[in-house]
């Protein structure tokens, strides 16, 4: 949520944003990003007031006590968050006296607040399975957004995957992980973290912090920055009319990153699936989010509370109908709307980004749901695959629906490929400063 699309306004402010994932009872019911004027955790007071009691939240930064003292004082159950410097940046102040001291003081005050809480505020960074870093790399060069690319262009795949990569690499660990590993410790020394500081568990931190950044850069490699999100084909005669509804194509792509992480949960050993549902409220709100406030998430599994071999988890090669899983498998979409943690308003734009074409399953309940647009992949579009049907996605009416586009109302492939630039057989991509103006131009439906 701290890569949240920022507004110029929030990007020229000198403190560091924060994100915030609310949990109660196992179940996501708020995501969270802090504002010009106000922390992540002082937005959760106000968006969900006493209902934060027995919640456990997620920060991306260390809570000040300014935030610590009223959602401790709300009664929630865990805080845990990111181990490096706090929602008042320390990095970038560290050489200023009175900053440094109001920091010491801050920590203090948390300190207390912590001891004399009920709440266990900690640091929760888990390291990551043994294999998890390669799988999600195998996965993210499968996936449906890179697949176009990999068809439009199939000698420069791994190169173009690869500087992708990197880049999100570079991006994630200047905001994420502080380079400098002194500088580091005594920041973890500054907000109260000094048995962190000595080794095997500085190394150790260090080294998961750096795993999981691996992991979410290659996940949002994966949702190239290099197409956008335009009108499905069968909607294309209706731009001129829609157009001005369409969502900003940076938020989008942020969107459809949140699915894909989600996809990671499934209980299906052959396709990971992630929807999550946002919709946009006609004022602004305090949220660093803007308009925009999470209604739900899910991704495909069996139903709740069955074993691993209650259902079966054979896939669609199997030649018995009876053993294949589709009929078993609640589909992410269901789960979405299953558990959701707010109503779908239907004077409010609701949208659900899903990382596949939604099913024959899934578009009545989408509609009858009452959300206004689906932003997908649309490699499923119009086929049908043994029992599964992705007829209806071209057919439903009175839903826009976006899907992610290499080339925009048919233009030529890979638009930020300069066609004369060739080396080894691969085409040069332009510098990543004209890439992203250039994704900026592409409004929905218009290039």
């Amino acid at each position: 949520m701290e890569l949240f699309p920022s507004t110029e306004q929030q990007k020229k402010s000198q403190v560091k944003k924060s994100g915030l994932v609310v949990v109660k009872n196992m179940k996501i019911v708020g995501l969270h990003c802090s504002s010009t004027d106000l922390h992540a955790g002082q937005i959760a007071l106000i968006k969900h007031g006493s209902r934060l009691k027995n919640c456990d939240l997620y920060f991306s930064r260390k809570p000040c006590s300014t935030c610590l003292k009223m959602i401790v004082n709300a009664g929630v159950n865990r805080i845990s968050y990111w181990p490096a410097d706090p929602e008042i940046s320390l990095q970038n102040e560290a050489s200023n006296p009175m900053t440094t001291d109001d920091a010491k003081l801050d920590a203090k005050a948390v300190e207390r607040l912590k001891s004399n809480s009920r709440a266990r505020v900690c640091v929760l960074l888990q390291p990551l399975g043994c294999s998890m870093v390669q799988f999600v790399e195998e996965t993210s060069t499968k996936f449906d957004f890179i697949q176009k690319i990999v068809k439009s262009q199939p000698d420069s795949n791994a190169d173009f995957y690869t500087a992708c990569r990197q880049e999100r690499i570079k991006e994630y660990e200047s905001l994420f992980l502080i380079s400098n590993e002194e500088m580091h410790k005594k920041i973890l020394m500054t907000i109260g973290l000094e048995n962190l500081c000595e080794n095997p568990y500085f190394s150790n931190l260090r080294q998961n912090m750096k795993d999981l950044v691996l992991v979410l850069a290659t996940v949002a490699a994966s949702v190239p920055v290099f197409g956008c999100f335009g009108f499905y084909n069968s909607e294309s005669q209706r731009t001129n009319e829609t157009d001005h509804q369409s969502l900003p194509q940076e938020i989008a792509r942020h969107c459809m990153i949140q699915a894909r992480l989600l996809a990671y949960r499934t209980e299906d050993h052959k396709t990971g699936v992630g929807a999550i549902i946002w919709a946009e409220e006609k004022s602004r709100s305090c949220d660093g989010t803007g308009a925009m406030y999470f209604v739900g998430c899910g991704y495909n599994a069996f139903p709740v509370g069955s074993e691993y071999a209650d259902f079966p988890h054979m896939d669609d090669k199997q030649k018995d109908r009876e053993i294949r899983k589709f009929r078993y498998i609640i589909h992410a979409e269901q789960n979405a709307l299953t558990f959701r943690c707010q109503e779908i308003k239907p004077d409010e734009r609701s949208m659900i980004f899903v990382t596949k074409c939604p099913c024959d399953e899934c578009v009545p309940l989408i509609k009858g749901a009452g959300i206004k647009q689906i932003y997908a992949g649309d490699v499923d579009a119009g086929k049908k695959k043994a029992d599964i049907s992705y007829m209806k996605f071209g057919e439903v009416e009175g839903v826009s629906k976006f899907t992610w586009q290499l080339n925009p109302l048919h233009t030529n492939a890979l638009e930020f490929h300069d066609p004369t630039a060739r080396e080894n057989g691969v085409q040069k991509t332009k510098s990543l400063d004209d890439q992203q103006h250039q994704s900026k131009k592409l409004c929905l439906g218009h290039y």
